[in-house]
């Protein structure tokens, strides 16, 4: 792997390759579905650093960009032009320019602005030998001055030019005239009339031809206006058929449609439900989007294509928006095909292979339901059909049976009929995705053998030896070389921690939802992933960590990772991950690499050490309890110098953190001082106020200002009279076994409030994420939990849906939100979003992505400075732009310690004293008095410090020298009782 910091070492590291004569492989996202990104070679990934948008000629509407840029990226730097790049695939998040060029990318986009080839202008290539020029349109004047001036440039446009006229009629004759042919080498591009374009001959060419370094790229400007018009169909074959009629009658930008059984593997899986509820009636759907220079023209276009269709806005089967924000919110169901399809709840695995096809728009019908009947045939049945039916472009995954010899064989045979299906009516096998290892051995029945020989020629001219990206587009490898899976696939059967319900009780099964669409490359919005937005590094997103932990699975006898459980290569590359969860809901296809993170965690380190943190931090709900005896000392040694910088030395904990200050009077010792009398279970207005961790002993305020709330809302509330913990941190750090002992003594205590479902109310966003998802899978079979799991709520949730009459005091302020990770993935913020509302807080919820630090991970030693990055990214520079009369709200603990370690100058609050403070005072002044908000100072040592000091360092010690002698596999102390 080489990751270039210019393109000129770029350059230079293919001209390394060549002098070893190794094989090159040029990527950009790596999230091509046909195999192209996959390899035996060196592989050059450019989006790390050779991602510069050079310039911008806004006049001529052109810009020079590197290759590693990301289509999202460019177009925002494009957005004071008001121009953008035309193509827009579903992956626009995380697609590199120079990863669209060599597959020659489309998207919805491209039924207006073309394919990418169709936005070239002119590229500057390397080959493997060295040639560096730029290429492009090329006039007969041009032409003779290259062939003129001599050497390996000369020759290779002589050779081009002496292909081209010997094949001329072929190319003419042999590419199917339709708007979405993507298979082959765009050897039309060098005909005559077209110009002789070499730029536009090499995109596509999936680099087996040149290396791109930079390319020049024509723009379009952005439409100041649009509209959406969604009709329902009874199937999508009859929305197929309507396709060209409106063509006929309409000039719309985008022409996309999903079909029932796409729909219903969103409704099964919870997703997407909010943009399915937007819907018409119908089982299948045409979204069909009109672009303009008024909203008035926009708006005309969709109802003159209506009345030609005989419909009307009124009819239940129509669906018209000029709304940006519910376009965007109607087209999200149709960018979320592939992941919705990918892995189905009922448990089968779809395959690409044949995901793009593409026919003219006006036989898309007829083509589907050969398809459908094909399918059938093949006991492929449930495959949905979606995609860019405006220029006859149709996506899909099918349930190949790839681990046994018939399924493969099927497979084989399958791909051999789809494509003489499609070549019978004038298509191409691919109309988006390209050739790759899937469909490169399929070319010959599309082309014939002509125009194959063809491809040969020009790769035996560019690369006379084979070493770009060998196996593609000419002497390609089977359909059925190097699966993934295959006959010969024999994961490890291994037992795990978790249960994994959503894959059938497997952890293997669980790590190959990984399909690489490569979401977790996003560089803004959502949360995932964290790791990968502040180092670049493949290695560092979901898919690279998923990747590896399949690896780990030696499903295969060449297996990189040899070492299993014990394997550093896979504990590196998890050491980074924040376990923030984000991953678990902005994956597509719900990669949760927080919970495979200690999974791992609790097998790599089993019978054996662990690092000092797992203790000092893994165990903090212990340490909590202890510091009880006497939080000032603990609070003095914590920060007096040398010794808070020993302590931390001792204890695994980055020396630049500075440590949380307990609070003089916990949560839990203020109750149990009050006096409140305790209701019986059952009463109807009782709620279970959990007192988590943080919310008892480091900021007591944000659960007494809770009480507060709650009793103003008329509930009677109960705090467990005995130690209760979520297991959070033994989780986070694998200690697994130890976790569930943990949960289970909760349970234990919890047991009368379960049995009279009182509902029970978590503050801390992670230790209520606990209950609803990772308590259920440590404990599927433990009905308890499960019921926990149910009658867990956040404040919100019980105040919005439990609390009748009762409405929030009126705040009126502005606020800057962050909300945490854990509440992002797992819990939602539906309910936060309209009791801030309801209290009249003009809420400016980020879309920042993670803190950064993320529980004990922040603190960790070794990850202070990727922490500082990950926060500086967008959280903390939003944070420090909030007005001084604004409220800033995080109700994560580990937010708020950031924010306030992050030099933002600012503390953050919760919701819950931001209400109670509303609450005793109807009006908040612009500045609130920081007593309110206060967090606990350290009290100077006193002389019995020492004996602390000696009393810290044995408590972080004592865990690694009690596993030196544990025997048995998951014994461990109980939780004390310690009040």
């Amino acid at each position: 792997m080489v990751v270039p910091r210019t393109v000129d070492a770029g350059a230079e590291a293919v001209a390394v390759c060549a002098g070893f004569d190794v094989p090159v492989l040029s990527r950009g996202g790596g999230t091509s579905l046909a195999g192209q990104c996959t390899n035996a070679a060196v592989v050059i990934d450019w989006t790390k650093y050779c991602n510069r948008l050079i310039s911008v000629d806004a006049e001529r509407g052109t810009c020079v960009v590197e290759p590693g840029i990301v289509l999202d990226e460019l177009n925002r730097l494009l957005e004071p032009h008001r121009l953008k790049f035309g193509p827009k695939p579903s992956t626009h998040s995380h697609c590199s320019l120079g990863g669209m060029i060599g597959n020659n990318s489309c998207g919805a986009s491209a039924q207006a602005y073309g394919k990418t080839v169709d936005n070239v202008r002119r590229l500057e290539v390397v080959t493997y030998d060295g040639t560096r020029c730029w290429v492009g349109p090329t006039s007969d004047d041009e032409f003779q001055a290259i062939v003129a001036a001599g050497g390996r440039r000369a020759e290779l446009y002589r050779g081009l030019k002496e292909i081209i006229d010997r094949y001329l009629m072929d190319v003419r004759q042999g590419y199917p005239a339709i708007p979405r042919r993507v298979s082959g080498y765009n050897l039309d591009s060098l005909l005559p009339e077209n110009g002789f374009d070499l730029a536009r001959a090499l995109v596509g060419s999936e680099g087996t031809l040149v290396t791109v370094l930079r390319a020049e790229l024509d723009l379009v400007p952005v439409p100041p206006y649009e509209a959406l018009l969604v009709l329902g169909y009874p199937d999508i074959c009859s929305a197929a058929d309507d396709v060209p009629r409106l063509l006929e009658h309409g000039r719309p930008t985008q022409v996309e449609a999903l079909d029932g059984r796409m729909a219903e593997l969103m409704r099964e899986e919870g997703a997407y439900l909010d943009s399915l509820d937007q819907f018409p009636s119908g089982e299948s759907w045409l979204l069909v989007q009109f672009s303009g220079d008024s909203q008035a023209d926009v708006d005309e276009q969709g109802r003159a294509l209506l009345r030609a269709l005989g419909r009307c806005v009124e009819d239940g089967t129509v669906a018209f928006s000029d709304d940006p924000r519910r376009e965007e919110k109607l087209l999200r169901a149709r960018e979320a095909g592939l992941g919705v399809t990918a892995r189905p709840p009922d448990g089968r695995e779809t395959w690409e292979g044949w995901e793009d096809s593409a026919v003219p728009p006006e036989r898309l019908g007829d083509y589907l339901r050969d398809l459908k009947r094909l399918f059938e045939e093949f006991g492929y049945g449930l495959s949905s059909l979606y995609g860019h039916f405006g220029q006859g472009c149709v996506h899909t995954r099918v349930p190949f049976e790839l681990k046994s010899a018939e399924g493969v064989a099927a497979f084989r045979d399958f791909l051999g009929r789809a494509a003489d299906l499609v070549v019978s009516y004038g298509g191409s096998l691919s109309g988006e995705h390209g050739d790759g290892q899937a469909r490169g051995a399929l070319l010959r029945r599309m082309f014939g053998d002509r125009l194959v020989a063809a491809f040969g020629e020009v790769k035996a001219l560019f690369d006379p030896g084979n070493r770009m990206n060998p196996g593609k587009v000419v002497t390609p490898h089977g359909v059925d070389d190097n699966l993934r899976l295959g006959p010969h696939w024999r994961p490890r059967t291994v037992a795990t921690h978790f249960g994994y319900p959503d894959d059938q009780g497997s952890f293997a099964q669980a790590v190959m939802r990984c399909v690489g669409i490569g979401n977790c490359r996003s560089h803004r919005g959502g949360v995932m992933c964290p790791s990968y937005r502040a180092t670049g590094e493949e290695e560092h997103s979901t898919r690279g960590r998923a990747r590896l932990l399949f690896e780990m699975l030696e499903g295969h006898t060449d297996s990189t990772v040899a070492d299993g459980w014990r394997s550093t290569e896979v504990r590196d590359a998890l050491d980074l991950c924040l376990a923030c969860k984000g991953c678990k809901s902005d994956c597509p296809v719900g990669v949760d690499m927080a919970t495979y993170k200690a999974e791992f965690l609790a097998h790599h380190y089993a019978g054996r050490p662990r690092p000092a943190a797992h203790y000092s931090l893994g165990w903090l709900p212990v340490w909590a309890r202890l510091s009880r005896l006497s939080p000032r000392l603990v609070n003095a040694v914590l920060h007096a110098p040398g010794l808070s910088r020993t302590g931390k030395l001792v204890a695994g904990v980055a020396a630049e953190r500075e440590a949380p200050a307990f609070a003089e009077q916990s949560f839990l010792q203020w109750w149990r001082a009050r006096g409140t009398p305790q209701p019986e279970p059952g009463d109807e207005k009782t709620v279970v106020l959990w007192p988590d961790t943080f919310s008892t002993f480091f900021h007591p305020n944000v659960a007494r200002s809770a009480v507060r709330v709650l009793e103003d809302a008329g509930f009677r509330v109960v705090v467990p009279a005995q130690a209760v913990c979520c297991g959070l941190t033994w989780i986070s750090t694998g200690q697994l076994g130890m976790a569930k002992r943990v949960l289970l003594r909760t349970v234990e205590v919890l047991r009368p409030w379960l049995a009279a479902g009182t509902p029970i109310v978590g503050l801390e966003p992670s230790c209520t994420a606990v209950f609803r998802a990772d308590a259920p899978e440590l404990l599927p079979d433990d009905q308890d939990v499960q019921r926990l799991a149910r009658q867990f709520r956040t404040l919100s949730e019980l105040l919005l849906h439990h609390a009748d009459g009762w409405q929030p005091p009126a705040i009126g302020r502005a606020a800057t939100v962050q909300t945490h990770c854990h509440q992002h993935a797992v819990l939602k913020d539906d309910a936060d979003r309209e009791l801030l509302r309801r209290a009249g807080i003009d809420a400016e919820v980020l879309d920042e992505g993670c803190c950064g630090l993320a529980g004990n991970f922040g603190f960790e030693r070794g990850h202070h400075d990727l922490s500082m990055a990950i926060g500086e990214q967008g959280v903390l520079p939003a944070v420090r732009d909030t007005p001084p009369g604004a409220l800033v709200l995080a109700d994560g603990f580990s937010c708020r310690t950031q924010i306030e370690q992050g030099g933002t100058g600012r503390r953050a609050m919760h919701l819950a004293e931001a209400l109670a403070l509303g609450l005793d005072t109807p009006h908040l002044p612009a500045h609130l008095p920081e007593k309110l908000i206060s967090r606990p100072a350290p009290s100077p040592g006193d002389a019995r410090m020492a004996t602390v000091v000696a009393l810290t360092a044995i408590a972080a010690t004592v865990g690694p020298v009690y596993a030196l002698f544990r025997r048995r596999r998951g014994r461990g102390p109980a939780l004390p009782h310690t009040p």
